[in-house]
C-alpha cells in the first residue's frame, strides 16, 4: 500500500509554485518575449550584432523560453492534479 500524506508545509509550497507560475514568471517570460521582438525588427535596431542577434540569439532564446511556459504551464496542471487527489486522499481541505 502506498503512503498519503499532506501537510500544511506541502500545501504551502504548492501553493507558492502555483502563485509563481500562474504570476510572475509567466509575465516575465511574457515581457521578455515582447522585448526580444522589438529588438528583432531592424528598424528598430540594425548593425552586426543585431543581425546576429535576430539570426541566432534571439531564435534561440524564444524557443528555450517557449519550452519553459510550456513546462511551467505542465507544472502548474500537475501540481493542481496532485494536490486535490493528496488532500482528498489525506482528509485536508
Amino acid at each position: 500500500m502506498s503512503r498519503v500524506l499532506s501537510t500544511e508545509q506541502a500545501k504551502s509550497a504548492i501553493q507558492q509554485v502555483q502563485s509563481i507560475v500562474n504570476g510572475g514568471f509567466t509575465d516575465q517570460i511574457s515581457a521578455l518575449d515582447a522585448q526580444g521582438k522589438l529588438l528583432s525588427d531592424p528598424n528598430v535596431w540594425d548593425g552586426p550584432l543585431a543581425a546576429q542577434f535576430r539570426g541566432s540569439t534571439w531564435p534561440e532564446t524564444k524557443a528555450a523560453l517557449d519550452k519553459a511556459r510550456e513546462e511551467l504551464e505542465q507544472l502548474r496542471t500537475q501540481l493542481d492534479k496532485i494536490s486535490q487527489n493528496i488532500f482528498s486522499a489525506g482528509g485536508g481541505a
